[in-house]
């Protein structure tokens, strides 16, 4: 008998517990109001702001390499970090990412983040949870309501 009412009570007590989580909690999903790990060196009033809400700053400028638009087939080798600075993916030494450029293949912040970049530019990311993955967060790995902080270069465009 004592366990029949232990458990509804313990899963009722985590579950209240999961309401302060901010990994849940909408406005954790604004890039205003997110803190980020120190370890990142994320200064949003360094960075440029797009009317979408997605912060990009160029790490480098690539003068001459052919120019990412809409309908290019690119690659882009990236480090995405959650904003505790957890990286919870990257291309590492392993081949870049490829993706048609608007076509909707990727989250809204990366196809919005990635025009205009030159081949062999670097830039950062800062996405908002609306350009990225909204209410649902993605696979275990990022949470509802999650900025996302990408490192991107750009490896090629055909």
């Amino acid at each position: 008998m004592l366990r029949s009412l232990l458990v509804p009570m313990l899963l009722a007590v985590s579950l209240l517990a999961c309401g302060d989580d901010e990994s849940v909690n909408p406005d954790s999903g604004d890039p205003t109001k997110v803190t980020y790990a120190e370890s990142l060196g994320v200064d949003l009033a360094q960075m440029t702001l797009l009317p979408s809400g997605l912060y990009i700053q160029d790490t480098f400028v690539a003068e001459d390499g052919a120019l990412a638009q809409a309908g290019s087939r690119v690659q882009v080798r990236y480090t995405g970090y959650l904003p505790d600075g957890r990286s919870f993916d990257a291309t590492g030494n392993g081949p870049a990412f490829s993706f048609t450029l608007g076509a909707g293949e990727v989250i809204e912040g990366w196809d919005e983040g990635i025009a205009g970049m030159r081949v062999g530019g670097r830039r950062r990311l800062v996405i908002p949870s609306a350009l990225g993955y909204g209410a649902t967060g993605s696979g275990g790995r990022i949470p509802p309501y999650t900025v996302l902080i990408f490192d991107t270069e750009l490896v090629s465009v055909r």
